[in-house]
């Protein structure tokens, strides 16, 4: 199965899960970049105003077209339970060109179901396998297990 993994990270959490992943799957990587400035204090709250209000934001252009893969796994932080308004972008843009899709989320305590509710929502199906990882699992490095489990999902088809 072609996998592409597509990912949003403001602190890097998000890109060490995205890298776990890859690793297991060997797929392509697409990073989104957000043209927004969410850096410091002043861009943390913002993202989360953002993320709650189920805003929109401008993304540098992707590489990768999603309709070239069987599946793309879709990796964001959340947000006052919300994805980032970068993946809320890609996937509005991409929507009629996924065939099959993968959540994974990393937060810092809680908001995922709600996160994986939405991100169905707005792909308008259903995903084959979802993945939650904490942010002390991500620095302890102890979710292994997880990715394991959530590939095998993925890999299954």
């Amino acid at each position: 199965m072609k996998s592409l993994v597509v990912f949003y990270t403001r602190s890097g959490t998000t890109k060490k899960a995205t890298e776990a992943i890859s690793r297991v799957l060997e797929c392509n990587v697409e990073e989104i970049v957000d043209t927004k400035n969410r850096k410091g204090l002043f861009g943390w709250l913002r993202s989360g105003r953002d993320a709650m209000r189920k805003r929109t934001t401008i993304i540098q252009p992707i590489k990768h077209n999603p309709a070239d893969y069987d599946i793309v796994i879709m990796g964001t932080p959340v947000w006052g339970g919300m994805p980032a308004p970068a993946i809320r972008t890609y996937i509005t843009q991409n929507k009629d060109n996924l065939k099959k899709v993968a959540f994974f989320c990393t937060c810092g305590s809680s908001g995922m179901d709600k996160t994986f509710a939405e991100l169905g929502k707005l792909c308008s199906k259903d995903p084959i396998a979802l993945l939650d990882v904490n942010a002390k699992e991500i620095k302890s490095g102890g979710f292994g297990y997880k990715v394991k489990h959530f590939t095998g999902k993925i890999k299954q088809g």
